[in-house]
């Protein structure tokens, strides 16, 4: 499964243009790539804060099939937007949202991801 993930509020806390704190989606992205699932960050950060986010998940040692595009796209259609099997953004309708104490907006609840997309162990 091709899963594309926006970053703010749905990997971390809302800081930008700093990179928030995790909100659990590290441990379950994780195990998106352990069942063989590829990963594509869909993100409005751009040029440093692109970078940043990159650096996050390269720190916790998620790899990226692609950064704002499905690099096996391009063999089939020359639309902008990335294809993927699934979405998971705070923006998104319907998306699983928590609130975190000190903070003003939501993030995505990752245990329900984790339930949702079969990942839980």
């Amino acid at each position: 499964m091709i899963i594309a993930i926006d970053f703010d509020g749905t990997c971390v806390t809302h800081d930008y243009p700093d990179v928030g704190q995790d909100v659990g989606a590290a441990s379950v992205i994780k195990r998106f790539v352990e069942r063989g699932d590829k990963i594509i960050l869909f993100t409005m950060r751009s040029k440093n804060t692109l970078q940043a986010a990159c650096d996050w998940f390269h720190d916790n040692d998620i790899p990226l099939f692609g950064i704002n595009q499905n690099p096996e796209q391009h063999t089939w259609s020359s639309s902008p937007k990335p294809y993927a099997h699934v979405y998971i953004d705070d923006a998104a309708l319907g998306a699983p949202l928590r609130r975190i104490e000190g903070h003003s907006r939501p993030v995505v609840d990752w245990v329900e991801v984790a339930v949702l997309m079969g990942v839980v162990k």
